[in-house]
């Protein structure tokens, strides 16, 4: 008789060790169809600590997809050290995988499964005993309890996408993987995932995020990675991270929309909206803002409101990932 799958003890290993951990992790893809090969992944190090919200950004082609099909065991590595839980995926791959739920971006169901069929499906190639299934809880916690019994085909995509977070439940794994989960899921559907997801973490589950959503990573994460071109360009809080970038911006609403820039002004770095706003980027550390709004006033703009804005993580990912950014 085949070994049985193994079920991941959450809390098994050294407690002190990275949920994931990924060492000189490499992946070159061949040369085929006249297309050259391609280093995918070039020696990637990342170390993702137990009970974290940990994001991984990166732009489209950056390698993100690969790191996570070499966590799943969907794409053998090229070189390097991948752990999951404290278990090798070389070493011990039943029991990484076991240690590992994955959410991936495509919507990838059977349309003629139920969502409890799925489930149950799911919970069997994981060797779940059926006495320790908890299908109808998930099901009813990603919103899905009413629909456990219609076919797949007739879910709407966020329907879809919750039942994909559903599956990589089943087996209770301590590691979360959610790639791109929210993409094309209407604002309520979200804030609802969020909400379930949030209660996971709070409960142990180590999750790593990937989206394109920057605002959300930034609201949710508590450490961020970002990945360019195969290489980890950064890795820190995301707090400390956001505070890469020293500028701020200054929005004001002059009492007459404007349509130019007076000439006094042209060395500043601004922006006129539509609506006739100007936006000012600046550095605190060179001019103050009571500074700039004294040349704003002596330029002979009269200033109705103004506001000022923190550094965003989208601005930290844009000076780390485009072209004139970090090498």
């Amino acid at each position: 008789m085949a070994d049985m799958p193994v079920q991941a003890d959450r809390f098994a290993r050294d407690l002190s060790a990275p949920a994931l951990e990924a060492r000189g992790l490499r992946k070159t893809y061949k040369a085929s169809n006249g297309q050259p090969a391609r280093d995918a992944l070039k020696g990637i190090d990342l170390a993702i600590p137990r009970g974290s919200i940990f994001g991984l950004l990166g732009p489209n082609g950056a390698g993100k997809s690969t790191f996570i099909n070499i966590l799943a065991g969907l794409v053998v590595k090229t070189g390097g050290q991948a752990t999951i839980w404290g278990f090798d995926i070389d070493v011990n791959p039943r029991q990484a995988r076991a240690s590992i739920g994955v959410v991936p971006q495509e919507l990838s169901i059977d349309p003629f499964f139920t969502p409890f069929e799925v489930m149950e499906m799911q919970a069997g190639l994981y060797g779940v005993p059926k006495a320790e299934r908890r299908t109808m809880e998930i099901l009813r916690a990603m919103g899905l309890e009413d629909k456990a019994d219609a076919y797949a085909r007739t879910l709407s995509g966020g329907m879809r996408r919750r039942l994909l977070v559903a599956k990589a439940m089943v087996h209770n794994p301590p590691v979360l993987v959610l790639d791109e989960p929210t993409a094309g899921v209407d604002v309520e559907l979200r804030r609802q995932l969020w909400d379930y997801v949030k209660g996971l973490n709070a409960r142990g589950t180590t999750i790593v995020l990937t989206t394109h959503y920057l605002e959300e990573a930034q609201a949710l994460c508590d450490t961020i990675a970002i990945i360019d071109k195969g290489r980890v360009t950064a890795c820190e809080p995301t707090e400390k991270l956001i505070s890469r970038i020293s500028e701020k911006k200054l929005i004001l609403k002059p009492a007459s929309p404007l349509t130019d820039m007076p000439r006094a002004l042209a060395h500043l770095k601004s922006e006129i909206a539509a609506n006739g706003q100007i936006s000012i980027l600046y550095n605190p550390a060179e001019v103050s803002t009571m500074a700039l709004i004294a040349q704003i006033g002596a330029a002979g703009i009269e200033i109705a409101d103004l506001s000022t804005q923190e550094a965003s993580l989208e601005d930290v990912f844009l000076h780390l990932t485009s072209p004139g950014g970090p090498a």
